[in-house]
């Protein structure tokens, strides 16, 4: 199983000058309310508050206290970013720009524009803050490191190669003295990988490719070498990290070619997999698979949250995904073992489960040249948008949806090399779901009206679910059976995962819709 021969270098030496930089993992896992220093809040991807000003008794006095729009001008500009918080200034991006504004009243503080060789300006998910510097993808496949104070770029590095159509989109996290980048790509035949930056100089220190060593035994996933080494298998989505146990969590993409799948015969590791690294080496730890041979697009990238919770009344360190292929999935996160494996949504692909606890695919419900009827459709159960999960209620709040997609393909020889697709489908029906964690099981389901939400996620101490709804509405629920409390209608549907803190003893909610951040406040009484 070892992967970490193809490191780039090792990791640098820090002098005592430069250590009291380093955040301290241990302090991310317990963010003061006046912060929130990274995309999901803290290391465990939990995206869960302790403020509880603001709460289901409440709530009806939460009231809009600024917006900040960014011009519906600028390309890609859908805020998908989870601003980050330090010292009363929020920060966040959307392809080529990032802000700094006041967390008090929206004003901002500066703006920096990177000038761009191109790049696919699908989105990008935020920023990543280490000592006084931040640091950001671009869709044209660099790392740039700003200044937190002014904006200034300190350097830009290359973390892809754009000619070969690697696009940056991710929130970058840090970890020690490692700025981890993924990559995303346009589903073409080039390999995935995770890296790691030194976060003085932009300098790579290791890099693990998404695919087997050649020799590794799960390289007779696939056909071939050749086959493997143009595998797909991305690494667009968030990573999480467990300090005592020192392990880098996160998932990977789909396969290639991605609904033809008779020329990659196997399960195609480590595509469409949830992946445990040591981040200091790059080497891995293990790896659990939702997908084996993936052929309906559906990216295992989802956050990989961790959970320190009792299963069968014996503490136990958790890792939970709500997938893209409609499974909820519970693994110890100490070693990848499978605990929990359920469907929190329509899922008639597989046969059933194997001995690990991953679906068995169904020849049927493979890509047919007179169709097959596939749920969930391509864009998933669940797809990028955060989840949360709540240690107060033990809970896992999800937007889930039930679709269906016709899946094509319409050469059926054994190397295809005609076009192969689907319909997409359309959404039947979204809903906000609330899991218990040791079992898979809903506790309680909030149905949308219309379309479908895609947003994200945030619980909070103060008995309260954020969401987004398909009417545009910014919704709070409350965290234990999902009565809806509270609304406000932003003119656009929620684009990102909402954040929340607390400054000069008021606590604000901030939510992106569009091209516009929303900041909601209590009402004040006299």
């Amino acid at each position: 199983m070892s992967h970490w021969g193809r490191a780039a270098g090792a990791g640098v030496l820090m002098t005592a000058g430069l250590a009291a930089q380093i955040l301290n993992p241990a302090t991310l896992l317990q963010p003061t309310p006046d912060t929130w220093p990274m995309y999901n809040g803290d290391y465990s991807g939990r995206r869960f508050s302790k403020l509880e000003k603001v709460n289901a008794a409440n709530i009806d006095s939460l009231s809009l206290a600024w917006v900040f729009r960014i011009g519906a001008g600028e390309s890609g500009g859908a805020i998908k970013a989870t601003p980050v918080l330090l010292d009363g200034v929020l920060y966040f991006t959307i392809p080529d720009h990032v802000w700094a504004i006041d967390a008090r009243d929206g004003r901002e503080v500066w703006n920096y524009t990177w000038e761009s060789k191109g790049g696919i300006h699908i989105g990008n998910r935020g920023v990543a803050v280490y000592g006084n510097w931040l640091y950001f993808e671009t869709p044209d496949c660099n790392l740039v490191s700003l200044n937190l104070k002014d904006g200034k770029e300190r350097w830009h590095a290359p973390i892809c190669d754009l000619d070969q159509f690697y696009f940056g989109s991710i929130a970058p996290l840090v970890i020690k003295n490692h700025i981890i980048t993924g990559v995303s790509g346009d589903d073409l035949d080039i390999p995935g990988y995770i890296e790691s930056h030194d976060p003085e100089t932009g300098a790579l220190q290791w890099r693990w490719y998404t695919h087997p060593d050649p020799g590794d035994a799960e390289a007779k996933t696939w056909p071939s070498v050749d086959a493997m080494m143009h595998g797909g298998g991305m690494t667009w989505g968030p990573s999480t990290y467990d300090p005592e146990l020192n392990l880098l969590y996160f998932g990977t993409g789909n396969p290639q070619p991605v609904i033809a799948g008779k020329a990659r015969q196997g399960d195609n590791l480590y595509t469409e997999s949830i992946v445990a690294l040591n981040p200091d080496t790059g080497k891995l730890a293990w790896y659990f698979q939702p997908s084996p041979h993936d052929t309906h697009d559906w990216d295992a990238i989802e956050v990989p949250m961790l959970i320190d919770g009792d299963v069968d009344g014996k503490p136990r360190k958790l890792l939970a995904q709500a997938s893209r292929n409609g499974y909820f999935f519970v693994l110890d996160r100490t070693n990848g073992k499978n605990i929990v494996s359920t469907k929190f949504a329509n899922a008639n692909w597989a046969k059933g489960l194997d001995a690990k606890g991953q679906p068995i695919p169904d020849p049927a419900k493979m890509p047919q040249p007179d169709g097959a009827l596939v749920s969930p459709n391509q864009s998933g159960a669940a797809n990028w948008p955060p989840p949360s999960f709540s240690p107060q209620t033990g809970l896992f709040y999800i937007n889930a949806s039930d679709a269906w997609s016709i899946y094509y393909i319409y050469d059926d020889n054994e190397k295809p090399e005609g076009w192969a697709g689907n319909d997409r489908g359309g959404h039947s029906q979204s809903s906000l779901e609330a899991i218990d964690y040791r079992t898979g099981k809903i506790v309680w389901s909030h149905k949308w009206e219309g379309a479908g939400s895609r947003a994200g996620v945030l619980s909070t101490a103060g008995n309260l679910v954020f969401t987004g709804d398909a009417a545009n509405n910014f919704v709070a629920l409350e965290a234990t059976g999902g009565e809806p409390l509270w609304h406000a209608n932003l003119g656009s549907s929620v684009t990102n995962g909402p954040m929340t803190y607390e400054l000069d003893g008021t606590q604000y909610v901030v939510v992106g819709a569009g091209d516009t951040l929303w900041g909601f406040a209590m009402v004040r009484k006299q």
